[in-house]
């Protein structure tokens, strides 16, 4: 295998793409894909034509990602933008892709990446991203799923709890505004919820309520992002509150607690305050506890060290931020926060400015951004 050969075409190749009418990023993607593809047929098959061959993958993987993209946008037509209380609508076919996706010849993690890029649309740099891992790293994965699947009947659905992470994957996304998936989540997890009797599916939809409730208030009119302490309570849509805390309450109820269900308490215990200053930390730090245990996630406990922050004061926050990696995506801005807190406003300036140089997207650089600037002003 030439590597050097691969990465001398890459950029030829890209160009050949995005005059074909691929946008940048999208071709991108297909080339990555492609590169991947190479470096697993080319040892025992090379090509007469390398570039050739690269273009035609690659053209194929982007035509997959528009297909892709438009079952997307079909699916996302049948539901309004702010999903319905209430009982789920008639099944369509949609969550059984999923689960056939969940395939039991995949491993958790390869199935939910797999699914998340045939069924849910989302890039690999997306998915890359949720998974805390580089984008290369996560192409081949991907391309390993396709290969381990390839030939299979696809009459073998797989487990819950792969389809709940995918879900809540899905979800994120969408919540995160880079693709509007939210509602789209929202509606499937909805759907399983009434064909499955289990605490988490009930959990993961609370959670879901409870996060999406707050959408019209997180971001500014200009399109700015508002955080959790400055937003316009008055905005959050109560009725999906109420029936997350409801559907939460019944799940906990049957004492069998999951990560979804210690997660939608934290965001209930949130939803619940009258104002930021009136929120239970200390109950929130518990739940954190309970979740950490459950997941041993560093982004749990990242997490936790924001709330311990609040409860204990900043500096206690940030003896349990040092615990942790500082290469935790968003550990830079946790830390900025806490020192902020803390009162060192040059440090807190500077790791803002770090920070923003580091954020996922164009939204959350701005924001913080404007936190350095706005410390540096009142130095």
């Amino acid at each position: 295998m030439n590597e050097v050969l691969l990465r001398n075409l890459t950029p030829s190749v890209l160009a050949i793409l995005v005059r074909r009418g691929a946008d940048f990023a999208a071709a991108e993607d297909a080339v990555q894909d492609a590169l991947v593809e190479a470096v697993r047929v080319w040892p025992a098959d090379p090509p007469r034509d390398p570039k050739g061959w690269l273009v035609t993958v690659a053209w194929r993987r982007f035509l997959d990602t528009v297909r892709a993209d438009a079952a997307r946008r079909r699916r996302e037509d049948l539901v309004n933008e702010e999903p319905a209380p209430g009982p789920a609508p008639a099944a369509d076919d949609t969550l059984r892709l999923y689960f056939l996706c969940a395939h039991p010849s995949l491993t958790p993690s390869s199935a939910v990446a797999l699914t998340l890029r045939a069924v849910g649309g989302l890039t690999t740099r997306q998915i890359a991203r949720a998974y805390l891992v580089p984008e290369a790293t996560m192409a081949q994965r991907i391309s390993r799923a396709k290969r381990t699947v390839s030939g299979l009947r696809f009459d073998q659905p797989g487990d819950v709890a792969t389809v709940l992470r995918v879900l809540y994957l899905v979800f994120n996304e969408g919540y995160s505004g880079d693709v509007d998936l939210a509602a789209e989540a929202i509606r499937l997890t909805r759907q399983l919820a009434a064909v499955i009797d289990h605490p988490e599916v009930a959990g993961l939809l609370a959670l879901m309520l409870l996060h999406h409730a707050r959408r019209a208030a997180r971001t500014a009119p200009d399109g700015s992002l508002v955080p959790l302490a400055e937003q316009d309570r008055g905005r959050w849509d109560t009725a999906s509150i109420a029936e997350g805390v409801a559907i939460l309450h019944a799940a906990l109820a049957r004492d069998r607690l999951g990560e979804f269900q210690a997660q939608a308490a934290i965001a209930a215990l949130h939803a619940d305050a009258p104002t930021a200053e009136e929120t239970d930390w200390v109950q929130i730090v518990e739940w954190y506890d309970e979740l950490a245990h459950l997941t041993d996630s560093p982004i749990v406990r990242l997490n936790r060290a924001v709330a311990v922050g609040e409860a204990d004061g900043p500096r206690a926050g940030l003896a349990a931020l040092a615990a942790l990696d500082a290469s935790l995506p968003r550990h830079t801005a946790v830390a900025a926060y806490l020192h902020e807190r803390d009162g060192d406003l040059a440090t807190a300036a500077r790791l803002y400015a770090e920070a923003a140089q580091k954020a996922p997207n164009l939204a959350e650089r701005d924001h913080l951004t404007r936190q350095a600037a706005r410390l540096n002003a009142r130095r």
